[in-house]
């Protein structure tokens, strides 16, 4: 399939600004892969399509305030640095992307907080808005890290136009958050709530944890008609054995597997063994799925409905058939359902 396959129209009111008033009362499609229906729900009527000894994979990753807001030395130019990803703990060695970065340059030092407390030296440019930053901070690692805290901002995605408000810190987190990495949500996971949690525990519904930290590339728009040509930013995967072993026994036992999000979908798709069973892995992943391709691990998922031409939009068609997603989104769009990171979601069995 070609990159212009994964086009699409989306009127710009059904981009969802802000999250619904409550998790789990986010609108809900399911779509019956077999029987090729569409089913128009809440998300709290997900725990009506599992029975106990079904498996759910989450994403743990938390996201830090990776946005941050500092002025360049001498012109005091306001400069929008987004952290990715840490290089070096000792060197204080960060992967950023710069905005304006026309203005950036090798040796140019920017100045973070009312006091200038937190400074950073460019050292390197990796891509055209890309560069690498040496924060330079007395203090410990610990009070680094804190000062990040202090001074980053919630980083909402760039289709979001309004200012982060205080609730975002909140909403913008999935309520199983725990292991500190991801710079974006894993969103299929933003819906559910403490209370949808327990009830799924009562009916012996069992969740298996696993760790994607979500970077940025997860979202860049495929660039080049020929799917196999995109290359995919790596992210940092942790899957342990607790995870494995309870995913395994339900394929063993013929369960419902389903993979809550594209990043726990892209997460087992990068650590399957010989046999189909889900392996333990430490390590990075630049998987790329797009049709045609072969599942091996769950049988269900749950997603949020996605921008055209992204690799999210490419997974889910793979998993569901492409003509069937392409009748989902024209539903999705005549019943006016909320796209994007705070947006409705889908079930797929």
């Amino acid at each position: 399939m070609k990159l212009s396959h994964f086009n699409f129209d989306l009127p710009e009111e059904l981009l969802a600004e802000h999250p619904a008033e409550n998790r789990d009362e986010a609108r809900l499609m399911v779509l019956n892969r077999e029987q090729q229906t569409i089913e128009h729900k809440q998300f709290k009527d997900l725990i009506d399509y599992f029975d106990e000894g079904d498996v759910m994979i989450l994403n743990n990753t938390k996201v830090f305030p990776a946005r941050l807001y500092g002025n360049k030395e001498k012109t005091g130019a306001r400069i929008e640095v987004f952290l990715l990803r840490e290089l070096n703990e000792e060197q204080r060695l960060w992967d950023v992307l710069v905005d304006p970065a026309r203005k950036i340059r090798i040796g140019n030092k920017l100045y973070f907080g009312d006091d200038d407390s937190l400074v950073a030296e460019v050292i390197d440019n990796t891509t055209s808005r890309g560069r690498t930053l040496r924060f330079l901070y007395d203090g410990s690692y610990k009070e680094f890290r804190n000062k990040l805290n202090e001074l980053g901002e919630t980083p909402l995605p760039k289709y979001i136009k309004r200012e982060v408000e205080p609730q975002d810190e909140e909403r913008y987190q999935t309520i199983f958050a725990k292991n500190e990495g991801a710079v974006a949500a894993p969103t299929a996971g933003l819906h559910f709530s403490k209370h949808l949690l327990k009830r799924l525990e009562i009916k012996g519904i069992e969740k298996a944890e696993v760790t994607l930290h979500v970077g940025l590339g997860t979202f860049n728009p495929v660039e080049v008609e020929d799917l196999s040509k995109h290359k995919m930013d790596s992210e940092e995967v942790t899957i342990d054995e607790k995870a494995t072993d309870i995913v395994n026994n339900a394929i063993a036992n013929k369960k419902r597997v389903c993979a809550i999000g594209t990043t726990s979908m892209r997460a087992i798709e990068s650590s399957v063994s010989s046999e189909g069973t889900l392996n333990e892995f430490y390590g990075w992943t630049n998987k790329f799925i797009f049709p045609p391709y072969d599942f091996s691990i769950a049988n269900s998922m749950v997603t949020n409905f996605h921008t055209p031409k992204s690799t999210l939009l490419m997974m889910v068609s793979a998993f569901a058939g492409h003509d069937f997603i392409k009748r989902a989104y024209e539903e999705a769009v005549k019943e006016k359902y909320r796209f994007y990171t705070y947006g409705d979601a889908m079930l797929i069995i």
